[in-house]
């Protein structure tokens, strides 16, 4: 599993540490630990809806918070459930891009086994940097 839950969190807050070969691979891995919270098994959401996404920020860490941004929004606001594909991040003249593509589906309480109720990424200990010949990133969600 390319990601881990943290407990030196606050209560209200879950922390993770993610880990992968590139930054595609680590942002992909982000967003599943982020949907993880969501839901028990991820293997649960059918890939039903596909809603193609392109995030910038001007650091790789603002970048990661506004990719798991999108999952908590389309959450929120279209109650879907979210995992990202072909992702890929790209820094060119100083700008940091994610596209990617979002697949998965309506919450259903009775086809999803819910966990927590994720109302948002937190600057807090928000980091994503090289880590020998592959990329880590630390981020803490609101629940």
């Amino acid at each position: 599993m390319p990601y881990e839950y943290l407990a030196h969190g606050v209560t209200s807050d879950v922390t993770f540490r993610t880990t992968g070969h590139d930054l595609d691979a680590l942002f992909a891995a982000a967003a599943d630990a982020t949907t993880n919270l969501m839901v028990n098994r991820l293997e649960s959401i059918a890939p039903a809806v596909t809603i193609p996404v392109t995030v910038y920020a001007e650091e790789l860490d603002l970048l990661l918070l506004r990719f798991l941004d999108e999952l908590v929004f389309h959450k929120d606001a279209e109650r879907l459930l979210l995992r990202a594909t072909d992702v890929h991040v790209t820094i060119e003249s100083g700008a940091c891009r994610v596209g990617a593509v979002l697949t998965g589906e309506t919450i259903d309480p009775a086809k999803h086994e819910l966990e927590a109720d994720i109302k948002a990424v937190t600057l807090h200990g928000l980091y994503v940097r090289r880590l020998g010949a592959g990329w880590q990133a630390e981020v803490t969600l609101d629940v």
